[in-house]
């Protein structure tokens, strides 16, 4: 019996041993894959956004750390959709691979918008670079100056949003229902900015959006941080002004209120993650999670990041791969709200 021990004993070892020297030998061959190679990196928007500008500051350091010569190839259209698909549909030999809007990806899909032929589970999720905080917004000759000033001036406030579907849109519908504020979402701007436009010209009273695209109106006194969506934050920029989910919880029905946010708050969470097409071999995506993990911590690239104002919040592969899950699983009554949110029915 002592005899079939160490002869069991013995071939385990042997397996784990073979096992060790084949996972080594799959790292040095996605390494050896990369090394000299050249991916393409997919941007869904025109050059000189915050998606665009995101993927150039981090690229020598992507390209440090894979080995890999990485070309920028800029696809606009249908609102960051025509890219994602493109992604979606590429070559999944790793050497395709892209930065999105998560967020709008998942209300597209939820609404199975037209054109939205993709599917977000599938993607090989490589990690995230940043989730922007939400911010509502107000504009100073609003006259509205709080919460409670929005909730009780007698008032129907005008908030300004782009696209069905988009992120502005939604937030700001979604929102408005799990607080019951009296507002009138107008849509159809083509971007953020032309909201930020009307709202100097007095045509629209408030907006949501990103906390980055919003800190240069609340620099130059133009806008005012109405509410936020951050549950703890030491951004100096939030101190003092009240959280939703704070807000919720004071509310007669916080039980619904706090279930909507939640399931909000899982869009957002989604953020501007980095993907590959389905089904990109394991070992070279765990190669590419590791050099975008490497290039975020790089100190160089965090300092310069911080200098710029551009806010990091990284998340890994597997982690996103939950956080999408998550974000297009919802419950029976909550998706029949958010499909009617996305299309313009609330």
């Amino acid at each position: 019996m002592r005899r079939e021990f160490l002869k069991s004993a013995a071939a385990i070892a042997a397996g784990v041993a073979t096992f060790g020297l084949a996972g080594a030998a799959s790292a040095q061959d996605a390494a050896e894959f990369y090394d000299g190679n050249v991916i393409k990196w997919i941007v869904p928007y025109d050059p000189g956004g915050g998606y665009d500008e995101y993927t150039r500051v981090i690229l020598p350091y992507f390209e440090k750390y894979s080995g890999a010569r990485v070309d920028i190839i800029n696809m606009p259209g249908s609102g960051g959709m025509k890219g994602a698909v493109e992604i979606f549909n590429s070559p999944a030999d790793g050497t395709y691979i892209g930065i999105v809007n998560g967020s709008a990806l998942v209300t597209n899909q939820l609404a199975e918008i037209a054109g939205a032929d993709y599917k977000l589970s599938e993607y090989s999720w490589i990690g995230r670079i940043v989730a922007d905080p939400r911010v509502f917004v107000a504009a100073a000759n609003s006259g509205i100056e709080s919460f409670e000033g929005l909730q009780g001036d007698g008032e129907t406030a005008i908030v300004g949003a782009t696209g069905l579907g988009g992120s502005t849109y939604v937030d700001a519908v979604i929102i408005g229902e799990a607080f019951g504020i009296d507002q009138r979402v107008i849509h159809g701007f083509d971007r953020s900015g032309d909201i930020r436009t009307a709202m100097l010209r007095g045509d629209v009273d408030a907006m949501w959006g990103s906390l980055g695209s919003a800190l240069d109106g609340i620099a130059s006194g133009d806008h005012e941080i109405i509410l936020h969506a951050e549950r703890d934050s030491d951004l100096p920029e939030l101190q003092g002004k009240p959280n939703i989910f704070e807000l919720a919880a004071e509310l007669e029905d916080s039980e619904r209120a706090m279930r909507i946010l939640e399931a909000w708050e899982g869009l957002s969470a989604v953020g501007r993650p980095v993907v590959g097409p389905p089904g990109v071999p394991e070992d070279r995506l765990a190669f590419l999670r590791d050099a975008l993990e490497q290039a975020i911590m790089d100190p160089e690239f965090r300092a310069q990041s911080e200098e710029a104002g551009r806010d990091l919040s990284y998340a890994s592969g597997e982690d996103m791969q939950r956080i999408a899950r998550s974000a297009t699983e919802l419950d029976d009554d909550l998706m029949e709200l958010f499909v009617a949110a996305i299309r313009g029915e609330i």
